[in-house]
């Protein structure tokens, strides 16, 4: 394709491939720089993204004011603002626990009970479990991560790796739960059953648990732990458990947040760890640390929305599409577009909507199971999502552990062997893509 060709929607390639240089910017100067420089605190994540930002604006088109007020838009957009509410209560919550002493109460609980050999499975399974009932990696993370990186440090472990196992967990259930937005999207751009596409996804990433939970057995056998002497105070494990139930129960995790605020309040100042003033300093405490999250959201937003009105997507999309070749190079362009658009929006629900409509086209035209498609879908985007230091999710866990995203990062299995496993399903074509018929699924949505 010449770059002068028109797509048609009217964008040029050319004009896409501009579009698209501030997210390339940004991959190589945050990821590359660091990994050239060995040290992932060198470059700032607010610092990459604010000059990706202002490249953005630089390359599009229209006058300043028209370019900054899209910009603004992108960041101001109401998914942004959803997770600028996490952030805040987020912080305020995981502050003021800490604080009190429900961290530590909640980790010498769970060594009480467990052997240490199966610390790290039960925090794989405890994070696939509340993430399969809860139907969001966001909660399960606000959860668990701070319990894991409790833990890490009783392990004397680096408390990025048991933050990764939190996260890992997270997409299973974000993945396979029958109320999760990814679940909720894949299925309806194909107009498939959920019951059916979980089947079709349980039995391509089956594997994926397998090797996770061997890998758990592997490195817990020859864990030690001193098991702590203390009393447990169980009033001070209440505030997670309160989350956790919650969160269990279906209840909107920015309510699990703010009952979890005053359940911490009320244990805090009731067993006399902090007074009223001293609370309400760690939850402004708690918030202000979440600044650079809150930025690094705000203008991942405004860039995102640029690469996408300028058509830097569409190129994408457009020229994934015109190089199909058999039902499994179909197979590969349905992951693809939805992997890419990923990149490019840092929301794996709104990569699936992106791409859904095309990718039933692609299935029909090639004659793909409508289940397959969705569960490729869906699998897709989580390990995508489940990956990019610039997620909510990956953003938050470094947050709440203390560490970078990109110290995460190399300990992410689970993502990457769900990922592998949807390409060997499409290497193998195991289970088969061909047969099944579309099916209306109606269901009630929470996007």
């Amino acid at each position: 394709m010449a770059l002068s060709n028109s797509s048609p929607d009217g964008v040029t390639s050319r004009r896409g491939l501009v579009a698209l240089i501030p997210l390339i910017f940004f991959l190589l100067a945050y990821l590359g720089g660091s990994a050239l420089l060995g040290d992932f605190y060198k470059i700032p994540m607010t610092v990459a993204f604010l000059a990706s930002a202002c490249l953005a604006v630089a390359v599009s088109r229209g006058s300043l004011s028209k370019r900054i007020e899209r910009f603004s838009a992108g960041a101001g957009h109401r998914n942004i603002l959803l997770m600028v509410w996490v952030y805040v209560l987020a912080g305020a919550f995981a502050f003021t626990a800490k604080e009190i002493g429900a961290v530590d109460a909640t980790v010498g609980l769970t060594l009480r009970i467990l052997p240490s050999s199966m610390v790290y499975v039960a925090l794989f399974l405890a994070s696939a479990f509340v993430s399969l009932a809860i139907g969001t990696s966001v909660g399960t993370v606000v959860a668990l991560v701070p319990i894991a990186a409790g833990m890490a440090a009783q392990l004397g472990q680096e408390a990025a790796g048991l933050a990764a196992l939190v996260v890992g967990g997270a997409y299973f259930g974000d993945n396979l739960s029958f109320i999760s937005d990814t679940t909720i999207a894949a299925t309806q751009t194909q107009g498939v059953k959920m019951s059916d596409k979980f089947k079709m996804n349980a039995r391509i990433i089956w594997p994926a648990v397998a090797v996770m939970l061997v890998y758990c057995l592997v490195i817990g056998a020859g864990c030690q732990v001193e098991v702590p002497t203390e009393p447990v105070r169980f009033a001070y494990v209440l505030p997670y458990a309160v989350v956790v139930g919650l969160a269990i129960w279906g209840v909107n995790v920015m309510v699990v947040l703010l009952v979890g605020i005053v359940v911490t309040a009320i244990v805090g100042l009731w067993g006399g760890k902090v007074d009223f003033w001293a609370f309400l300093g760690g939850m402004g405490s708690g918030v202000t640390s979440m600044g650079d999250l809150i930025v690094v959201a705000m203008l991942a937003g405004g860039m995102l929305e640029l690469i996408r009105a300028n058509g830097g997507l569409r190129l994408i999309i457009n020229l994934l599409q015109n190089g199909i070749r058999g039902p499994r190079g179909a197979q590969a362009s349905i992951a693809a577009l939805v992997a890419i658009a990923n990149v490019c929006t840092a929301n794996n629900t709104v990569a699936i909507i992106t791409v859904g409509r095309i990718a039933n086209d692609i299935s029909s035209r090639f004659g793909i199971d409508p289940r397959r498609t969705a569960s490729v879908l869906d699998t897709v985007s989580c390990c995508v999502q489940g990956v990019l230091p610039y997620g909510v999710q990956m953003l938050l866990a470094a947050k709440l552990a203390g560490c970078s995203p990109l110290d995460i990062l190399p300990s992410l299995y689970y993502p990457a062997l769900i990922g592998l496993c949807v390409v060997g399903s499409i290497i193998l074509d195991k289970p088969s893509s061909r047969g099944g018929r579309q099916s209306s699924s109606v269901t009630t949505s929470k996007l």
